[in-house]
């Protein structure tokens, strides 16, 4: 067996300590069947595993979603951008058409 050292919050820590003491078990044995218990399949796994992506994804993936995210925020910036333009464009030849003519 690995020797693994985490740290929890404390919530979790009373909790899962009051788990083993009751059940006359050390700390360890409780996590490790949490474990056992929560990847028993491959199902399991692989929710965990997108969970995983989606809460803290790789260094890599995360720069790449930062930079997608930035691109986009660009693009609509721009696209508003234009659209002003061309309302205001739109308005003012609106207003050339009203106009009296002397």
């Amino acid at each position: 067996m690995v020797e693994l050292k985490i740290s929890l919050e404390s919530n979790w820590d009373q909790y899962l300590k009051s788990l083993a003491v009751g059940h006359q078990t050390d700390l360890n044995n409780v996590i490790n069947e949490l474990c056992k218990w929560a990847f028993s399949n491959s199902e399991s796994k692989k929710q965990f595993e997108a969970w995983l992506d989606d809460a803290y994804p790789a260094k890599g993936v995360a720069e790449d979603k930062e930079s997608d995210a930035e691109e986009e925020t660009s693009e609509n910036e721009e696209a508003a951008e234009e659209e002003s333009e061309e309302e205001a464009h739109e308005d003012r030849n609106y207003s050339e058409d009203r106009e009296p003519k002397s």
